[in-house]
Order: C-alpha cells, then structure tokens, then sequence
C-alpha cells in the first residue's frame, strides 16, 4: 500500500513531458560539462572555441573522439550548399516521423501549452530557439519527396536567429533560394520542389540519430566538405587543442623533410627523444602571432604531457 501511494504521488508532481526537452533534462544529458549554459540548458561553448574548430580536419575530429571510446560520431554523404566552407556550432536539435494523427494532436497539444502555436507550423518551432553561433540539426529519416524541412523562408528565418545554418537527415526545397542567403550553409540528403506532407515534428532538444551518428542538445558539430562530425560539449576543448598540437607536429615534420634533417621514416614513425627535443625547440622559436592557439595553453599542454 505505501509503495502504491508512492508510485501515485511520484506520478502526481512529476512534470508532464512537453515537445521541447526541459533544462534540468538537458544539463542531466550533458553533466559532464562544467562551463557556463544557456537558458535553456544547453551547454555554451565558447565563440572563439567555435571558430578554432574550423580549422580542424574531420579525420583528426574522429581520431580523438574514437580514443575516447565516442566510435558513432561521423555521418557523411551529404549534400551541401556550399561545399568550399566549413561550419561550426552548438547543436539544436529536431525530430520528425511520419505523420501519425493521433501523436500529431498530442504534439500540437503539447505545442500550445508551450506558447508555440502562435509562430507558425511546427517546422518552424524549432527555429524560435536558435541563438547566434546554434546549428539547426534534424533528423528527417532520410526522406527527401515530401521530406522538405526548410525553403528559402525558413532558411532565411534559420540564418536571422542562429547566422549558421542546418544539418538535415532530410530534404531541403528552393536549393536556389537558399544559395542567395548570403552566410547561411547547409547539409542535407537531397533537394526536391515539393512541400513537407505526412511528416510530423516529434521533439525539440531531444537526444537524435543523424544517420551513423547519435546526437545530444549542446554538441558541438565540425561540418565540412568531407562530413560532420557531433562533439560532446564538454570534449569540445581539448578535441581543438590537441588537433591544433597535431597541425604544429605536422609543420614541423614538412619542414624538417624539406631541409633533409630527418627522413620521411623517421617522421613517419614513432619519434625519438631527440625529434621530440627538437620540436619543443622549434615550438619555443614558432611566432606567437602565427599559434592557433594561446603560448600559455600550448604550454600547459607540452608540461601535461611530459607528467
């Protein structure tokens, strides 16, 4: 009887689920982060962290993230609005399913008790919670014909809140249109004219499938030509510095091959103590001005390893 009426008063206050996942569920997804968040929970990786991130190379993205044990991370194959650039940003994300009447009228329930009826379909909802340096990231199921998540509307919507753009599992429609928003890019399976049809938005900042992927609300995604990459916020950090350490290496590898002071087996292999005496010496000699990173966080890094 007492564990009855404990069921029963768990169930009475528990807060009913909305279409958008609370705060305290998004900051219990990603407790593994210690900085500053949104207001909606999300983790708030760093502006200036985003923008190193572009220049890392995706195989080095997923290098590091499989020695962390994270070996579902990468979807590829995509097409993109503009394959020459590269793009970074916090993960919103988005669900949809075939339409289904009786979950869709529950949606739309839910959807009015959280104020969202009053902006429009509900492929829009989830453009009102984007932020500047927020990418758009759904899961359409690969649906393309009637798949059509955004047009040139949306997009140009998309791009005003977040000035980034999307990653779509799905289609996307006006393919010219979306050309013509000047900073907005985009990844998606396919493009086609027609207009989303038996297709429902299921959830807001819930945890997706983005093909071979599984994403959290508060990611971080690497997106260039060569696929994406979703990193977890609170990995994000140390992804970036310890790539840009690899790109140094790298320098510094091309550079001693070039003057024939090591052969290309020498580099190409495990280094020994007098190589890596050598790059600390060349690293202590490398302009400030040409780091990715801070002196004092390249330093930190070469004394951590050396622990």
């Amino acid at each position: 009887m007492v564990l009855g009426l404990s069921c029963f008063l768990t169930f009475f206050y528990a807060k009913p689920q909305g279409v958008t996942a609370s705060p305290e569920y998004i900051i219990e997804l990603t407790s593994n982060w210690t900085g500053e968040r949104f207001e909606d929970g999300r983790p708030k990786v760093s502006d200036a962290l985003l923008q190193r991130m572009k220049n890392i190379q995706i195989e080095e993205a997923w290098g590091f993230l499989r020695r962390k044990g994270y070996n579902n991370q990468y979807e590829g194959e995509w097409e993109i609005i503009h394959p020459e650039r590269a793009m970074t940003g916090r993960v919103v994300t988005a669900q949809y399913m075939p339409l289904r009447p009786d979950y869709q009228q529950l949606v739309k329930l839910k959807g009015a008790q959280e104020k969202r009826d009053t902006i429009g379909g509900s492929n829009s909802w989830p453009i009102q919670q984007l932020v500047p340096g927020d990418v758009y990231v759904a899961d359409g199921y690969g649906r393309i014909i009637d798949g059509t998540l955004i047009g040139s509307n949306l997009g140009n919507a998309i791009y005003t809140n977040s000035k980034n753009g999307v990653i779509f599992d799905g289609g996307v429609r006006d393919v010219a249109g979306l050309l013509d928003i000047e900073g907005f890019n985009g990844w998606h399976k396919g493009a086609d004219p027609s207009y989303l049809q038996e297709e429902m938005l299921t959830s807001i900042n819930m945890p997706i499938r983005i093909g071979r992927a599984t994403v959290l609300p508060g990611d971080v995604v690497l997106a260039n030509q060569h696929g994406t990459v979703f990193i977890p916020s609170h990995l994000a950090s140390e992804l970036v510095l310890s790539s840009e350490i690899v790109g140094l290496r790298d320098l510094f590898g091309f550079q001693r091959l070039r003057e024939k002071k090591y052969t290309a087996g020498q580099i190409d292999t495990r280094w020994t103590e007098e190589i890596n005496a050598d790059f600390e010496n060349w690293l202590k000699e490398y302009p400030d001005s040409k780091l990715p990173m801070t002196r004092k966080e390249l330093n930190d890094y070469m004394a951590s390893k050396k622990q």
